[in-house]
């Protein structure tokens, strides 16, 4: 059978700029490499038309089986599929690396820029002209939000949604959350081990990521709330046949955006982002939410900084009863309203003429969201809590600041002076936190050290410390704990993170002793250690120095470049927009 080149017509009334695409250079051409590019593609048996000058858009997927959180991502694929080729697309599944927070050594966080290096690549040296991003566990959504921001092509993202909420004899169980209150418990003598290990497959019922606020949930509310996914993206269960018609929806609305020019700086403004600080805070979202938009920001070119996340979320209430700062899980967010009637409660604060990726602006979008269960969302003269957004502390402990998450926190301990309990390492922490001769007690405060971007390297999910033994069994559940590092968003407590500059990076953390006095004041937006500035630079030329025991490869790489947290622990080559220039043929 002969092929059929006679239909290859690029004229089209209905879309002008048919044919005069980007990828148009690879598949319009009439000469050796335009042949090659559409043979080969041609061997899945294509037909002839599809490269008529009609828009191609990715679909860029992170499915992986390492990736339990995104390993429905197939069937939301075909889903994209679906409406890409229904608008009168080219649709073209793609592989990124996927990165996965439950099973990805040392922390998945390390990888965040490699993955968005892969992406941005990607999409720079492949024939799209709008891209899909398919984004679920917890990095997957920044690092492709990053890799997509530096190319700057029509993009819509779309979340694979959270698990249906957990049961555990009767109890309602958050992925994340509860297995810090179990294992806390089993350290406690609260709950056998036995009963811990039967808690497993209650925990995690159905496809999808984390059920709770955690980062995962929070960066699918943040990619509605910046406009850069369509309504009701963050909340729909997985399984739900409404996140199929949403992913669906998106293919449609991705061919459009293509005709009609709408890339992702036409709709990520600083506007968009300061909106999705202030969802942040009245979802009680996660505090990894911070580095991740300082980074996105970053890649369009926006100064985006903490004073930023500090000034704007200072006076948003938290309206979600979700845990960990509540009781509920995202499968009765979703029931109660979903993110549109959190946005519909916020009218007084955000910007309503933000642009968002379905052409209409979020208040378009959201001014008549209904709330039907004001158990989960409440209204914001009765708001669940009266903080909901990042403080930002700043002192001689973290010049360059800190952050907390006070709806997580215990009130009693936002004014706080406590003696130091100091672990250089976090195998320094777990060596001795249930020795029962630690000395230690609740009024001290737990400082963990070189668990930041440099220092572990990647800036784990570990400061939020288990307390030890001996502290627990006297009912006491929450400590001031100070560190470099990150917390999974499903975790709680007072915890103070990402302090800048880390230790590994010669930060004053890295100079804290045992026995010093730290002060907490969390209104003030105050952390002080109680130290001379002579006594700090004496300790500061005593200290040997760090050095990284990774010697080759990517590891290597990022602990060279990598930003601090403040600065969204982006690689600094890395930071601003490149664009998508047509590259050189590859014959």
């Amino acid at each position: 059978m002969a092929a059929d080149n006679s239909n290859r017509d690029n004229s089209n009334k209905n879309d002008p700029d048919k044919g005069k695409r980007r990828s148009s250079d690879w598949y319009g051409k009439a000469d050796k490499d335009g042949w090659a590019h559409r043979s080969w593609m041609k061997n899945r048996g294509i037909p002839a038309d599809m490269f008529d000058g009609r828009p191609v858009i990715g679909i860029c997927n992170t499915w992986s089986e390492f990736n339990p959180c995104n390993a429905h991502f197939r069937d939301i694929a075909e889903r994209v599929k679906r409406g890409v080729y229904e608008a009168g697309g080219m649709p073209v599944e793609f592989p990124v690396f996927s990165t996965s927070e439950s099973q990805l050594r040392p922390t998945a966080m390390l990888y965040r820029n490699l993955a968005s290096m892969d992406v941005e690549e990607a999409i720079r040296g492949l024939p799209m002209d709008g891209v899909v991003l398919l984004v679920g566990c917890d990095k997957t959504t920044p690092s492709l939000m990053m890799g997509a921001a530096s190319c700057d092509l029509p993009t819509i993202t779309v979340s694979g949604g959270p698990m249906l909420n957990g049961h555990y004899r009767g109890e309602l169980v958050g992925s994340g959350t509860h297995v810090w209150k179990f294992s806390e418990m089993v350290r406690a003598g609260e709950m056998t081990l036995q009963d811990f290990m039967d808690a497993e497959q209650d925990n995690a019922r159905s496809a999808g990521h984390c059920m709770t606020m955690g980062t995962a949930s929070t960066m699918a509310s943040m990619v509605e709330s910046l406009g850069a996914g369509l309504p009701h993206n963050a909340a729909i269960p997985a399984v739900d046949s409404r996140r199929n018609v949403l992913s669906q929806m998106a293919g449609r609305r991705i061919v459009e955006m293509v005709r009609q020019d709408i890339k992702l700086s036409d709709v990520l403004k600083r506007e968009n982002f300061e909106n999705a600080i202030m969802v942040n805070g009245a979802i009680g979202g996660s505090t990894n939410a911070v580095v991740h938009l300082l980074a996105i920001a970053g890649r369009m070119g926006i100064d985006i900084t903490l004073d930023d996340w500090d000034r704007l979320g200072r006076d948003v209430p938290c309206l979600l009863n979700l845990m960990p700062s509540g009781e509920f899980l995202m499968e009765d967010f979703f029931y109660a309203g979903g993110l549109p009637a959190i946005i519909r409660e916020l009218e007084g604060f955000i910007h309503k003429d933000a642009m968002t990726v379905n052409g209409r602006t979020l208040w378009e979008n959201n001014k008549d969201a209904e709330c039907w269960n004001r158990e989960v969302i409440f209204p914001l003269d009765k708001p669940f809590k009266p903080n909901g957004g990042i403080a930002v502390l700043r002192g001689n402990l973290a010049p360059d600041g800190a952050i907390i998450k006070p709806s997580a926190a215990s009130p009693e301990l936002m004014k706080h002076r406590g003696r130091a309990v100091v672990f250089e390492t976090i195998e320094d922490y777990k060596e001795k936190i249930d020795d029962p001769d630690l000395d230690i007690d609740e009024t001290c405060i737990m400082v963990l050290k070189n668990c930041g971007p440099k220092g572990y390297p990647g800036m784990a999910e570990v400061g939020n410390m288990g307390l030890p033994p001996k502290v627990l069994k006297k009912g006491i559940k929450d400590m001031i704990r100070i560190s470099d590092a990150r917390m999974s968003g499903t975790a709680y407590g007072t915890v103070i993170l990402h302090s800048a500059p880390e230790a590994a990076a010669g930060g004053p953390l890295a100079f804290v002793q045992n026995g010093d006095m730290i002060e907490v004041d969390v209104d003030a937006r105050r952390m002080h250690l109680d130290v001379s500035d002579e006594e700090m630079e004496r300790r500061r030329a005593a200290w040997p120095g760090f050095e990284s025991p990774y010697d080759r490869g990517y590891s290597k790489l990022y602990v060279e470049h990598v930003e601090q947290a403040d600065k969204g622990a982006d690689l600094d080559f890395l930071v601003g927009r490149s664009g998508t220039p047509i590259m050189r043929e590859s014959h």
